[in-house]
């Protein structure tokens, strides 16, 4: 209580946090304009019984059970943003604009995945109404005219950007990643219609079930707290230095290692990935070669049965993807480099290639218990319904994974910058 009201007393962040609070609004106001002309009265029931469907209004914030203008969310952006880092990776220029360029060079990048954007977002578009209707969807969503056709990319595409201005405004608050506080916003929104359809589905019989869901949610929490907040310290010691006619340095401190440092950045992409190739078969779905058809129709089948296949890609990426993004967000040499530079050392161990190598070995050795949790993370729903063999459990593992990291993400955010009016009062 006693934060809270320091909160409401510091004027320049409570103004944030309110501010913050009024976009993040705005989105859930964008996620109930539907896109023109199309009636959607029985698309909530029918992404009630699809577990694929289900997860991809997850990330969409509600706006795909709507097919409103923000039906994708910020899906698209992520989608670029995946595409960008790996083309930083393997074309040169792009990998020296990032190093060296600074502010402006990540700005120019920045830029380059908001332009990406538009025509994924298209894409994306195209290929998801095209797998609604072949799922089921045709029913409720009817052919689509070319015109009508034009009208709901023109709609989407325009709402896909707005998000994505939005969470970017909301991220320059410093209150947390505007992205992040967006898919946070869309999970939290969804629950009382959740508990409303697990009010319908429990009689006693139930009990059991529910209470065994209940120990799963508050071991789930009480795991993403702990591994979100796990970190190894590494012993740095700094050398006496002579400067003039004083002594500087003779410290020791340490330097942190995270066990998750990729936070829950590798569920969004594998979600991104393993929707990729179900949308590229729609494209494909009605070819006149026969045997093109055919692959279209099993891939689709494939990466929306929930079955063992789905479950051990989806586990497989969630790994990579966590070593990948920890490559990207930590580099040991240049870690490394700035030690010595700053006249540090690791006990026992030379400064410089020494310790770069010692640092990629322990990154190593606790990124793949942080990979190995949000994996089992995020096919929890899925072994849920395996055990209990209901699909009425869908509020699963990765929904209550990025609600729980990005409330921990605002709380420290917040607290930081409580300190900071702290100092400057002082």
């Amino acid at each position: 209580m006693n934060k809270i009201y320091l909160i409401w007393k510091t004027k320049d962040l409570r103004n944030k946090i309110l501010i913050v609070l009024g976009l993040l609004l705005l989105t859930r106001v964008l996620a109930h304009v539907p896109v023109p002309g199309i009636d959607v009265s029985g698309l909530k029931a029918f992404f009630q019984r699809s577990q694929f469907f289900n997860l991809l209004d997850i990330f969409s914030g509600g706006g795909l059970t709507n097919f409103s203008v923000a039906m994708l969310g910020v899906g698209p952006y992520i989608t670029a943003s995946i595409i960008m880092q790996l083309l930083t990776i393997v074309v040169p220029s792009l990998a020296e604009m990032q190093k060296e360029g600074g502010e402006a060079g990540r700005a120019q990048i920045n830029q380059y995945t908001r332009y990406l954007a538009i025509p994924l977002t298209a894409l994306q578009a195209f290929g998801t109404i095209r797998l609604l209707q072949s799922q089921g969807g045709a029913n409720i969503l009817g052919a689509f005219t070319p015109f009508q056709w034009f009208i709901t990319l023109v709609s989407v595409t325009a709402g896909t950007m707005m998000v994505m201005w939005l969470g970017e405004i909301m991220s320059e608050f410093d209150i947390g990643n505007g992205i992040s506080l967006i898919i946070f916003a869309g999970i939290v929104a969804r629950l009382p219609a959740s508990l409303g359809f697990l009010k319908g589905w429990y009689d006693p019989t139930k009990l059991p079930v529910v209470l065994g869901f209940i120990a799963v949610i508050l071991i789930v929490i009480a795991g993403v707290v702990l591994v979100t907040e796990a970190q190894r310290n590494i012993p740095i010691a700094y050398a006496k230095r002579v400067r003039g006619n004083k002594l500087f340095g003779g410290v020791n401190t340490h330097l942190p290692l995270r066990l998750n440092q990729a936070g829950v950045i590798p569920i969004i992409f594998a979600i991104s990935v393993m929707l990729f190739p179900a949308l590229i078969a729609q494209f494909f779905i009605n070819a006149k070669s026969a045997v093109l058809a055919n692959y279209a129709q099993k891939t689709i089948a494939l990466f929306n049965s929930q079955g063992w296949f789905y479950a051990t890609l989806y586990f497989i990426l969630v790994m990579a993807f966590t070593y990948f993004y920890t490559a990207v967000v930590f580099n040991p040499q240049e870690i490394a480099e700035n030690v010595q530079k700053n006249g540090g050392f690791v006990p026992g161990l030379r400064p410089g290639n020494q310790t770069a190598d010692f640092l990629t070995l322990v990154l190593n050795r606790i990124t793949l218990a942080g990979a190995f949790f949000l994996a089992v993370i995020a096919i929890l729903p899925l072994l849920l319904q395996k055990f209990t063999g209901t699909q009425a459990l869908t509020f699963g593992g990765t929904g209550l994974l990025i609600v729980v990291s990005v409330v921990i993400e605002v709380i420290k955010k917040v607290e930081a910058q409580l300190t900071m009016h702290d100092y400057e009062g002082f």
